[in-house]
């Protein structure tokens, strides 16, 4: 730490989101996370919305002495993290599916989703994006949504948040009432077109299930996006009823399914790839397609946990994705490394389980690969869009610190992000935004989002916490009144 960094009484100059207007910033923090892992004595400058410059201290300092260096005592300047797996227009649903056996898609969500009208799709991305950015997500992977409504809302609300999206356009041309094959490819092509080159939106293809598309689409689809820059999405292999679905409709399991019809590559992003056999591991390998390891959903409502570390093992591609469950990065590291010692781990006498920096490693700068973002964003590095997080590192929790990138993974906590930028800006200052009323979204919503519900044939399977503690409490009454008494 250099001696301007502390004033004469030995406390830091409070910082103000003031200090990040300059749209050329040259930052000096304690510490930053770079592929190697936590470096000191660096400074970052930021120009044009993008990482210019990155190194040893003194010498950007003296190749730029007209600048005002902006020291950043005890903050981690760290890439934002890569949500490779998001629904972002189910945040208006959240708890709903707490508790509820999996395959809540069909009963909860796809309901839901139809529900939304324009307005409605808007809040519920703007809440999502918000919860992202909260969570330190500089970007997310929306999956693709039901709603009838134009995918512009997503994209505006995106944008007027500051999230770096990457949005899916559902091609599912099976079941339903649905478009031609040829009318959704005309409307692909659209949407590939419409958004390439955008600053925070980048156009993505998505099929909900390989079940929901022809053949043809698969492909179609697929080579769309091999031919545009762009990434495939779909989830597979997820629950166990939709692998069996499968076997008895084509013979093939889901992942064998989308290799006969040329839709795994580079391109292609799996969500979930929790039920794989050791040939479908080798598929993904094989073919440079990409997963997005979701560990809270397994947890919260799946039937396996993905083998994330036996991808790392054979160099499949993955990134780490929330499914919407929860926006909360540093969890989501907690989660994945807590999953595969569980899951894993314990049984083969694996302590480190990826020894903390995988899980860092797979939520940036893999997980920008996976999301087919390599060159935009996931670290933080001369060219890259400036996608960044500001972390508190004076808490008792990182107090004394012998190994940064696990503490990051089990220690740190979404209160210690001060900022988070995204090309360049500041976004979010101490988890609210720096330029937009969020409390006046939030009210929005509690207004809005009952009635969305309410009007939503959904079905849940089991009560609320709150009525099940209830039907227990009676159960036990009755239960005692009917015991003989001696």
């Amino acid at each position: 730490m250099t001696p301007s960094s502390r004033t004469r009484a030995g406390t830091t100059p409070a910082l103000t989101p003031a200090a990040f207007a300059d749209e050329t910033l040259l930052l000096l923090p304690e510490e930053v996370l770079l592929e190697g892992g936590c470096a000191r004595d660096q400074a970052v400058l930021v120009a044009g919305g993008r990482f210019a410059e990155v190194g040893d201290r003194r010498e950007l300092l003296a190749r730029h002495p007209r600048l005002t260096p902006l020291e950043l005592p005890g903050k981690l300047l760290m890439p934002g993290f890569i949500d490779a797996h998001h629904h972002l227009t189910q945040s208006l649903g959240k708890s709903l599916v707490f508790g509820e056996p999996s395959e809540i898609f069909k009963r909860i969500w796809v309901p839901l989703e139809g529900s939304l009208d324009e307005r409605l799709l808007r809040l519920s991305t703007k809440l999502a994006a918000l919860e992202a950015l909260r969570g330190g997500f500089t970007t997310a992977v929306d999956a693709g949504t039901r709603a009838s409504a134009e995918l512009a809302g997503i994209a505006g609300a995106a944008e007027e948040t500051g999230l770096r999206c990457v949005l899916g356009f559902i091609c599912n041309d099976l079941g339903g009432d649905r478009p031609d094959g040829g009318t959704i490819r005309r409307a692909a092509e659209r949407h590939l077109a419409d958004w390439a080159g955008h600053s925070l939106v980048h156009p993505s293809l998505a099929v909900s299930i390989p079940e929901v598309a022809s053949d043809a689409m698969l492909r179609d689809a697929a080579a769309l996006c091999a031919e545009g820059g762009a990434i495939f999405q779909t989830h597979v292999n997820e629950h166990l009823q939709a692998v069996e679905r499968s076997l008895v409709a084509r013979g093939q399991r889901p992942l064998e399914h989308l290799h006969a019809t040329g839709a795994l590559g580079p391109q292609t992003l799996v969500a979930h790839a929790t039920l794989v056999t050791p040939w479908e591991l080798n598929l993904l390998r094989d073919t440079g397609t990409a997963v997005a390891f979701n560990p809270v959903a397994s947890a919260w409502k799946g039937n396996a946990v993905a083998p994330a570390l036996q991808m790392a093992a054979q160099g499949i591609r993955f990134g780490l994705g929330t499914d919407g469950t929860r926006s909360d990065a540093f969890r989501l590291l907690d989660a994945a490394e807590t999953s595969q010692r569980l899951a894993f781990g314990l049984a083969s006498g694996d302590s480190s389980c990826g020894g903390g920096w995988l899980w860092l490693d797979h939520a940036t700068r893999a997980g920008a690969d996976a999301a087919g973002l390599s060159g935009v964003t996931g670290a933080i590095a001369p060219g890259l869009a400036a996608d960044f997080l500001l972390v508190d590192l004076e808490v008792p929790e990182m107090t004394p610190s012998w190994d940064r990138p696990w503490e990051l993974v089990r220690y740190a906590n979404r209160d210690q992000i001060d900022a988070v930028f995204t090309n360049g800006r500041l976004r979010l200052w101490q988890g609210w935004p720096a330029d937009w009323d969020a409390r006046a979204l939030l009210r929005e919503v509690r207004e809005a989002a009952g009635a969305a519900v309410e009007r939503a044939p959904i079905q849940r399977v089991h009560p609320t916490s709150t009525a099940h503690r209830a039907r227990l409490v009676e159960s036990r009454r009755a239960a005692a009144g009917r015991a003989p008494h001696g």
